[in-house]
């Protein structure tokens, strides 16, 4: 049974490589990122990082998490299937604990592209990370490119939200006079 599962997941080893080693690299710049802002406390409040930048690095953790369990040498697609499903689950609680969060801070007033990006595509997601992993074990090679999608998905969703979160910080921080004059 080893070798089945291992077979299936094999070919995917330098798919994985790149996405959780992305993700963490970018986990990292994430903690840099909030270190720096932390003297721009009048634009930053722990709700809004709370809503905005804590989630990013749960994507991006998600990233890494689904990575890692993808590159273990499971006895079983069951069991794989169990921790995928779980992940994906946790993590769409999760987004929906963010998006109340969002919408209860004040710091920001979230645009229709927030929404998408903040709450549509982190739960889609999540969403289709619990359902291919339950459709493992029955449907595996359309399931593996679901999960492969849906942790490609979470990297691009932290890199999006975090250049995001970044640009919004640098323009709002920037004197009127120099916004002005671009």
């Amino acid at each position: 049974m080893t070798e089945l599962a291992n077979a299936h997941l094999a070919s995917w080893g330098n798919f994985y490589v790149i996405v959780g080693s992305a993700a963490a690299a970018l986990v990292g710049v994430q903690f840099v990122v909030i270190a720096l802002i932390a003297n721009l406390r009048h634009l930053v409040t722990a709700d809004s990082i709370r809503a905005f930048g804590t989630p990013t690095v749960v994507h991006l953790g998600e990233a890494l998490v689904v990575s890692a369990l993808m590159s273990t040498p499971w006895h079983s697609l069951s069991r794989a299937s169990v921790a995928l499903a779980m992940c994906g689950l946790g993590g769409l609680g999760y987004a929906t604990l963010a998006i109340r969060r969002a919408r209860r801070q004040t710091a920001y007033k979230p645009v229709w592209e927030d929404w998408i990006w903040h709450a549509a595509l982190p739960c889609s997601a999540y969403a289709a990370l619990a359902a291919a992993a339950l459709l493992l074990r029955t449907t595996t090679q359309a399931a593996l490119f679901v999960i492969g999608a849906a942790a490609l998905g979470f990297l691009l969703i932290g890199i999006h939200n975090a250049w995001d979160t970044v640009t919004h910080i640098v323009v709002t921080s920037a004197p009127r006079e120099a916004t002005r004059k671009e």
